[in-house]
């Protein structure tokens, strides 16, 4: 891909984003997002294939925004992982609450059963590993760390989070604190 074709690929991403968040998943379809992007189709289906990879790379590019989240709560706090897990797991749970594509998602807000859904929950492989990958670089990092529990701590860290975005708790603000214990006596000896 050239340096022009990933500005193109951007645009194509943010006006599918928008179009969900409009009008739902559903909706958008691949000559819409040309048009409101300014090309043709063929550049939508040259840069993305189909309407499925569409989708998947918009969710990906999202999980971008949350996993921007992830760093800034754990850089917060660079020498405690207890407040910097607490921090990080905090600042996803506010990004979810507002952020309007995960919304649109979750909710189905425009009266029909998503087709994104299943990116987030029974086919969430994809998002699964790219945020296990990053938590688990942040929480490495900390010293003292048990590596023989990291990865299980980290998958249970990963999977309790997107849980609680897509199906938040009666307490939401009392999550991250009582995640963070757990991962804290999880991972230090």
């Amino acid at each position: 891909m050239t340096v022009v074709d990933m500005a193109t690929g951007e645009r194509i991403l943010a006006a599918a984003a928008e179009m969900t968040t409009e009008v739902g998943w559903s909706s958008v379809t691949m000559a819409g997002v040309a048009e409101r992007v300014g090309v043709s189709r063929q550049t939508v289906y040259n840069e993305w294939g189909s309407r499925d990879r569409l989708a998947e790379a918009m969710v990906l590019r999202e999980l971008g925004a949350f996993l921007d989240e992830v760093d800034a709560g754990f850089a917060a706090h660079p020498h405690d992982i207890r407040e910097g897990t607490e921090a990080a797991i905090g600042r996803v749970l506010d990004l979810a609450r507002t952020n309007p594509l995960l919304r649109a998602i979750v909710t189905a807000t425009h009266g029909a059963e998503t087709e994104l859904l299943p990116l987030l929950t029974t086919r969430a492989d994809v998002v699964i590993a790219v945020a296990r990958e990053r938590v688990r670089d942040r929480l490495a990092a900390y010293p003292g760390v048990n590596d023989g529990r990291l990865d299980v701590t980290v998958d249970l860290l990963v999977r309790a989070v997107l849980s609680h975005v897509m199906q938040p708790s009666a307490e939401p603000a009392a999550v991250p604190h009582a995640l963070a214990d757990s991962v804290t006596r999880l991972l230090v000896d």
